[in-house]
């Protein structure tokens, strides 16, 4: 099962130890050195929330500014948790199965498989466990190479944009349920022409969240259909 795990990580860790340099390389350029890389990654462990939060720290911003970004940069949780409750609820390990359901290991297990005869939460707590650990080793090794390597940090922070898409496409591809990938299109869509550009995140969560729970029934028909 461990085995089974690192293999179905394995394209998460390509994407991880990646985009993991670059947040390290971007924190070291902001003056914070490998023990915050790591630490950063260790127990915050938001990708995108720990770019943002790179800014939040050279600006020097306050705690409130600080809590509610990662309010609205994390808001999209809320709705893979509305998928995910029914597996995760009565599960061994469900405080760090939570703390680690990052995007791209909620797109890899969202499909509920698990291998034959294997222990499905222990299985999905080893493929967590492993992205995690992907992601602390890509941030640390960041932190090491913007200490000796000179980089240009021009245009790294869209390189979580990037794996936002590719995480997106390969859903789309591998499940047949698209009902919650259109669901989150048109949601931020319509949000994005109500509220503009600046203020259309916190609506469009909302508004996911809400679509997905009334959908509940429709997206999970079967209790016993999910393990």
């Amino acid at each position: 099962m461990v085995k089974a795990a690192f293999f179905r990580s394995v394209p998460v860790m390509a994407g991880y130890i990646v985009l993991g340099i670059g947040f390290g390389i971007l924190l070291r350029d902001a003056g914070y050195g490998v023990a915050w890389a790591f630490a950063m990654s260790l127990l915050i462990y938001a990708g995108s929330m720990q770019f943002v939060g790179v800014s939040l720290l050279a600006g020097g911003a306050s705690l409130l500014t600080a809590a509610l970004t990662t309010v609205m940069v994390n808001a999209r949780h809320l709705f893979y948790s509305i998928s995910m409750i029914e597996r995760y609820q009565n599960a061994k390990y469900k405080p760090y199965l939570i703390f680690a359901l990052t995007d791209e290991t909620y797109s890899i297990l969202s499909d509920g498989k698990a291998p034959e005869g294997a222990d499905p939460d222990r299985y999905r707590m080893l493929v967590s466990l492993f992205d995690h650990c992907w992601w602390v080793t890509g941030s640390v090794l960041g932190s090491v190479l913007g200490s000796v390597i000179p980089f240009s940090t021009r245009g790294i922070e869209f390189s979580m944009t990037a794996l936002f898409l590719a995480s997106f496409t390969e859903q789309w591809l591998t499940t047949r349920n698209h009902i919650p990938a259109l669901t989150g299109l048109l949601s931020t869509l319509v949000c994005l022409l109500l509220f503009g550009p600046d203020r259309f995140l916190i609506p469009a969560m909302l508004l996911i969240t809400l679509i997905l729970t009334l959908l509940r029934g429709r997206m999970h028909p079967r209790k016993e259909a999910v393990q």
